[in-house]
């Protein structure tokens, strides 16, 4: 490493996540709208333009929020030790994943069942279905299944929480291993594995449309461009680029992609070469995105790092709450007799709100409530 970065915050990572999670509303509401998802609730007409336009978001997001963790790490490992993360890790994530998934991810999958007229379970009752699990250690980290249970969109805090205590275990016990040196090539070699990744193992559809395998290896990644203060000039630099070929990768992979039966898995030339395109979109977009956003501070300008905004703080909360809030909404809106933009639009605006006041009414001003939700600090 040529050079210890720097440890003041990034303002820029802070927007990112809030930009990822807001947008994630008006992604969920278009999946209602969708011909092709299998999403919670459904409206009765659906179109696949909406796969088009979730796709364009798809490609980076998610992948984008792993990468910003990695830089976190990188950091919170410069502070502590590797237990110590461990533990930080397992407060911040690990009781926001247990309480949220005893409380509100059974929510959507309970609406998902009432959406049939002929169902009348009562919630108690169907909460002793959805509880009824078993371990399979085979298809870790998501190890307790059941017929009715699932982790729903807590997927993410299940990758990423496994993802930091391996990198704990890593940076204990394994010799120091020195990664290659900033350049322009380390960043294109950067980009292989994960396009071999998507085009061999396939793609998840419950995961964001990305493999578990390709979502370590953004985290890595950014604990990697965390590791360097190198790394950032160079993406700054190289960002129209990366943008230029990403968006190149998308419109070559997309018709291959659209045109497949199962895009995700099947091992057909066609769709395994769709696959390493998105693999390698994906990579793209994120450099020319933290690119794009990275801006030095000027010379003459003030040292004392900016309070992070409101929304920035709310990123853990707001994602653990946001999915179930979105069909709860769509549930009842959908009966109505609209046209689905106007339905589409009434399920957004709505659902933000909620989502903003129940973080401000509900989680932020507590002890106990900041803690079940990832949140650090005081009220």
């Amino acid at each position: 490493m040529t050079q210890a970065p720097a440890t003041s915050r990034r303002g820029e990572l802070d927007a990112l996540r809030s930009l990822v999670v807001v947008g994630l509303v008006f992604f969920h509401a278009a999946l209602v709208f969708d011909a092709r998802d299998d999403f919670y609730v459904k409206n009765d007409t659906t179109t696949e333009a909406t796969t088009i336009l979730a796709g364009l978001g798809v490609v980076w997001a998610m992948p984008l929020l792993f990468v910003v963790a990695g830089i976190g790490a990188w950091h919170s490992l410069r502070k502590r030790s590797p237990g110590g993360f461990a533990a930080e890790r397992l407060l911040r994530l690990g009781v926001p994943l247990v309480f949220a998934t005893l409380t509100i991810v059974p929510v959507p999958q309970y609406l998902r069942l009432r959406a049939d007229p002929a169902y009348d379970e009562a919630y108690p009752r169907f909460l002793l279905r959805f509880f009824d699990v078993r371990l399979s250690p085979g298809d870790v980290p998501f190890v307790v299944q059941g017929e009715l249970f699932e982790t729903g969109h807590l997927w993410f805090i299940v990758l990423l929480l496994t993802f930091s205590l391996v990198l704990a275990a890593a940076v204990r016990w394994a010799p120091a291993v020195h990664p290659p040196p900033p350049s322009l090539w380390t960043l294109a070699a950067l980009a292989v594995p994960v396009a071999v990744i998507c085009a061999a193992v396939g793609l998840e559809e419950g995961l964001g449309a990305w493999s578990r395998w390709a979502y370590l290896l953004f985290f890595l990644y950014g604990f990697l461009l965390a590791s360097d203060d190198a790394y950032r000039p160079l993406i700054r630099r190289t960002a129209p680029w990366t943008a230029g070929l990403g968006a190149l990768f998308f419109l070559a992979g997309a018709p291959a992609f659209l045109s497949s039966d199962d895009p995700f898995t099947e091992m057909s030339p066609l769709p395994i070469g769709a696959r390493a395109l998105f693999g390698l979109a994906g990579w793209c977009c994120v450099l020319a995105i933290l690119g794009f956003l990275d801006r030095p501070r000027s010379a003459s300008g003030g040292t004392r790092p900016r309070k992070p905004a409101y929304l920035a703080t709310a990123s853990l909360p707001l994602y653990v709450l946001h999915q179930p809030i979105v069909v709860a909404v769509a549930f009842t809106v959908v009966r109505w007799e609209l046209p689905a933009p106007l339905k589409y639009l009434i399920i957004v605006v709505v659902s933000l709100g909620v989502l903003v006041a129940a973080y401000d009414l509900l989680v932020r001003r507590t002890r106990v409530t900041r803690l079940v939700f990832g949140m650090r600090g005081k009220p």
